[in-house]
């Protein structure tokens, strides 16, 4: 006994869906793959939201990347309009037409040009599109908009049996198409075409708020898969679209043991001597004008020297005016962007939502492939965002980055009379290393200090260093102590003068009286000479004395011996 087909794929279990990769940036991640091949797909959203843009670059990568020709039946648009439109995107349609890897047609539906009757159907409609795909060998197809053709007929019902006959017609060819429709009241679309293609649904959506717009695209429905359900932010540029999917729940980044120099050696020895370790986030924060730029500078200076490539993104500065800043402090950025080593790019925060801003972002750096990245300041990015929204889109950028292998700065400015030991919404807890300036007021003028508060992974100092930006870059002050604590800048140029003319003062009277101990042994060392020669001259006259007795005691013997010889001889 044979087994029928569908009894061994129950048996084999669950055939997964097959998915065909759109090509479009970020959409393929968030859709597990791609929409689903041999399906329909609804794309709908208000007006100018980009439901044709992600159409056409449907068709377009299909064609130029996939070998996945395609089909674009217009309703309102004439495929001329829409080639002019997509011309900005880099896209030339009219180029693949001429190459049989699009067929591009228009369909006019005028309702006063329609007499419609009980009998309507779709088939010329049918015909004509079986042609249009035969011509190419067509594997995707797309309509925009196929509501257009409800406006003609009073018989929605036949019309709707009409499209559930078109979308079968389109599964059972294996085609994977894609519907633009606005976007209605009550319904997701203004006739409700999602009740009858409920594979995949998109919507699209541009806001504007405070005046900055933004899109943002969500998959309602995706039959039959996982995908995601959030709404992530897109943009629309000379390169197509891009969106922007969230972060990884996991922590699996890759952990790097290299270490690479901040630029100035004096901070290096705060950090054990070998600086930061490579793909770990930096935090610079201080208050204006406390140098946290020079100190970015000095980083991207030094991985250029390296041979790396590096991304100086300044919502501040523009890159000339930045090349000339650095100039007066011994930094020549703008002879490694003429090598190609840096790009700086420079945008002002109120032009994007933070969204966008992140977007961005994540374009520049699949563009350019940085191994070092400086955003500076990253305070500019959060005026009209509430602190939930910050700090998602920094961890996002943060894990981003860090997924990448690359070492990032982010500036953050400290508002004045603020606690310095913080940071906007807890950024700081993401970061790995953080570098605090600090302006310190004495005697009438500011001096900077550096301070480690924290840098995960080594034994990083504890001292607070004045540092001075000078001609030759940065230079760090060794730790001073005065009696009121750290003193920089004059008070502790004027202490340690006090401190030199006490050590002077203290010099001399210690050499003062050296010469008088020395004059003291002098005079103890001739005393000493003196009693030493009168003790050679006792020694000697003891000596005389001794030898003289000696010899008396010897005559006299001699001359009792005589004497008793003389009278013995009598």
């Amino acid at each position: 006994m044979h087994m029928s087909t569908h009894a061994k794929r129950l048996a084999s279990g669950p055939m997964p869906l097959k998915k065909c990769p759109t090509g479009i940036l970020g959409l393929d991640e968030i859709t597990g793959g791609g929409l689903p091949r041999g399906r329909t797909t609804i794309v709908c959203g208000g007006p100018g939201c980009g439901k044709t843009m992600l159409g056409v670059e449907f068709l377009v990568r299909g064609a130029m990347e996939l070998n996945e020709p395609g089909v674009l039946m217009a309703f309102e648009e004439t495929p001329r309009d829409i080639a002019t439109n997509v011309a900005s995107l880099g896209f030339d349609i009219q180029a693949l037409a001429r190459k049989k890897k699009l067929y591009l047609d228009f369909l006019s539906v005028e309702p006063s040009e329609i007499k419609e009757s009980g009998e309507y159907d779709l088939e010329g409609l049918f015909i004509r599109l079986q042609g249009a795909i035969t011509s190419v060998g067509a594997k995707r197809v797309m309509f925009d908009t196929l509501e257009a053709l409800f406006s003609g007929f009073s018989n929605l019902q036949i019309l709707r049996a009409e499209f559930r006959r078109l979308f079968r017609w389109l599964k059972d060819r294996g085609l994977t198409a894609i519907v633009t429709a606005e976007r209605g009241e009550g319904n997701l679309t203004r006739y409700g075409l999602e009740e009858y293609v409920s594979d995949c649904v998109i919507l699209l959506d541009h806001r504007v708020k405070d005046q900055i717009s933004e899109r943002r695209l969500r998959i309602v429905k995706y039959r039959g898969t996982r995908h995601g359900a959030d709404e992530y932010p897109f943009l629309i540029d000379e390169r197509g679209m891009s969106i922007l999917p969230l972060s990884a729940l996991e922590l699996q980044h890759k952990v790097w043991n290299e270490r690479v120099s901040s630029g100035i050696p004096d901070l290096d020895k705060m950090l054990e001597g070998k600086g930061y370790y490579r793909g770990t986030s930096i935090l610079v924060t201080g208050t204006a004008g406390s140098g946290k730029t020079s100190v970015a500078a000095a980083f991207i200076d030094a991985a250029c020297r390296r041979g790396e490539r590096c991304l100086f993104i300044d919502f501040e500065e523009s890159r000339d005016q930045l090349g000339r800043n650095m100039k007066s402090i011994g930094l020549n950025l703008n002879r490694w962007a003429g090598k190609g080593l840096l790009t700086h790019e420079a945008w002002r925060p109120t032009q994007f939502g933070i969204e966008m801003h992140l977007l961005r972002i994540h374009k520049l750096i699949e563009k350019h492939k940085p191994q070092c990245v400086v955003i500076d300041p990253i305070t500019n990015l959060m005026h009209g965002s509430g602190d939930k929204e910050v700090y998602s889109m920094m961890m996002r950028l943060m894990d981003f980055l860090k997924n990448s292998g690359i070492t990032a700065i982010f500036v953050s400015l400290t508002a004045g009379g603020s606690k310095l030991e913080s940071s906007t919404v807890a950024v700081s807890s993401l970061a790995d290393t953080w570098i605090l300036l600090r302006d310190i007021e004495s005697d009438g003028e500011r001096n900077r200090c550096i301070y480690v508060l924290k840098s995960r992974g080594m034994a990083h100092s504890n001292q607070l260093r004045e540092f001075v930006i000078t001609t030759k870059g940065i230079k760090l002050i060794p730790p001073y102590i005065g009696p009121g604590g750290v003193l920089t800048g004059t008070s502790r140029i004027n202490q340690e003068a006090k401190e030199k003319f006490a050590a002077l003062q203290r010099d001399f009277e210690i050499s003062r009286k050296q010469r008088e101990v020395s004059r003291k042994r002098r005079a103890l060392e001739a005393q000493a000479a003196s009693l030493r020669a009168e003790l050679v001259a006792v020694d000697r006259e003891a000596a005389d004395l001794t030898r003289e007795s000696k010899k008396r005691e010897q005559q006299a013997r001699v001359d009792q011996a005589g004497l008793a010889k003389s009278r013995g001889a009598n």
